[in-house]
């Protein structure tokens, strides 16, 4: 199987070329990323759990989903793409912002990325891969908010990361 491509970026998110994912993230390198958070009409955000065999991050809650475009792939084409894939689910999305940030993990890799963060709105439960995601819950965003500071270790560095930056624009999408 080939290895998966992502999209090298500069920091004003020109693509500059393709890696294979792993040498990216090996040598810490900008790339292009995206994020979904997915709300009911509760206001609930959708959380997911990745899965036990993940090579970074397994067992930790993240937002309903992120990965990297694929060339020639928009932002909402991919974030549609892997909702699909990881939540069984489609639904419109809208990017509300995107930022830079790095989160180096304790296994050498670096998260070095240009994030577009979308929202969504969706009100059934997710039907799962169970290759991708472990389980998941909805959560409000002060819910998240103070468990985070209650329970940082069973979050994603780069959903923290995220969230922290995002939290008042996500409460007002």
């Amino acid at each position: 199987m080939i290895e998966e491509q992502v999209i090298l970026v500069d920091k004003n998110d020109n693509q500059i070329g393709l890696m294979p994912k792993m040498e990216a993230h090996e040598k810490a390198l900008l790339h292009r990323a995206f994020s979904v958070f997915t709300f009911n009409e509760k206001g609930q955000l959708l959380l997911q759990q990745r899965a036990s065999d993940k090579y970074h991050s397994p067992l930790l809650w993240t937002n309903t989903c992120c990965s990297h475009q694929r060339n020639g792939e928009t932002s909402l084409e991919a974030g549609k793409r892997r909702l699909q894939e990881e939540m069984g689910f489609t639904c419109d999305l809208e990017e509300v912002f995107s930022f830079i940030y790095k989160a180096p993990f304790d296994n050498g890799l670096t998260e070095h990325e240009l994030d577009h963060v979308m929202v969504g709105r969706y009100n059934e439960n997710p039907i799962i891969n169970k290759d991708e995601v472990e389980s998941f819950k909805w959560m409000t965003l002060e819910e998240v908010k103070d468990d985070i500071e209650n329970n940082p270790q069973i979050y994603t560095e780069w959903f923290k990361i995220i969230f922290k930056e995002s939290y008042s624009k996500l409460r007002n999408a």
